[in-house]
């Protein structure tokens, strides 16, 4: 069984509607089988993704004021199954907060059998200091071993992926750590570029979206989404997002 798959980080603020309007239009002429999306906050704009990207007949998402965690995921393939874990309350006060982060976990039904996609988007580092005496870091360990716990919830024979915009470097050691524990396998292990739209203020950002496999699980996984844009009503050209997608080719 082949399952075709994009995480993406569609960033909430500036030429909202735009953007989405032109993500929505992508995924619909696309070959994913599975998107999730992060920083899709508001309710109108998950719909009007449903609504563009029609073929993708099964969503996940809550949240009446806001969408829980910005997480999206659509899918051609049923959803049998599906929960949203929130992360703990962690200090320091910050209004990323307002989100209300944690991780959508969808249970899919394939001919291969079920198959669990979990969906997230872990807290920034304001300080972009990923060392372990960080007090971002502190936070990034406690939203991970939550997720931890979710994983132990599934069984070990059904295969797993873990993708999005874990706000950590592939090098980190909070990362690293949280693989080992969980025997997660990296689509992108060796691929030093950055998910992360570089700019002349941050020319060299890390990669901050990950494809992350447990079980019976192999993947090709590539950086995508680099060059895409839109043109505004005013004349403007404007990429799709700050982040770059990372798309993954599974097969069970």
């Amino acid at each position: 069984m082949e399952l075709r798959l994009l995480t993406f980080n569609a960033l909430f603020k500036g030429d909202v509607r735009p953007r989405i309007e032109a993500i929505g239009a992508l995924l619909e002429r696309s070959d994913y089988d599975v998107v999730c999306l992060q920083e899709v906050m508001a309710p109108a704009m998950a719909r009007l993704l449903g609504r563009l990207a029609a073929s993708f007949g099964h969503r996940q998402y809550t949240g009446g004021g806001l969408v829980k965690g910005g997480l999206v995921l659509l899918s051609r393939r049923p959803i049998a199954a599906r929960e949203f874990v929130r992360f703990p309350l962690t200090r320091p006060v910050r209004p990323e907060l307002l989100m209300r982060k944690g991780a959508q976990i969808a249970r899919l039904h394939t001919a291969a059998g079920p198959f669990v996609v979990v969906n997230t988007h872990l807290s920034a580092n304001r300080d972009d200091d990923w060392s372990a005496q960080n007090r971002f870091t502190a936070v990034a360990r406690a939203e991970l071993s939550t997720l931890s716990g979710a994983l132990s919830a599934i069984d070990p024979g059904v295969p797993v992926v873990v993708c999005g915009d874990l706000n950590l470097p592939r090098t980190s050691a909070a990362l690293a750590e949280f693989r080992a524990g969980n025997g997660l396998r990296d689509a992108l292990v060796g691929d030093d570029r950055p998910t992360y739209r570089p700019t002349a203020q941050w020319p060299n950002p890390p990669a901050f979206d990950h494809v992350l496999l447990r079980g019976p699980v192999t993947a090709a996984g590539r950086i995508v989404l680099t060059e895409d844009s839109v043109t505004l009503p005013d004349g403007r050209s404007v990429y799709l997002s700050d982040h770059y997608g990372v798309a993954a080719d599974l097969r069970v």
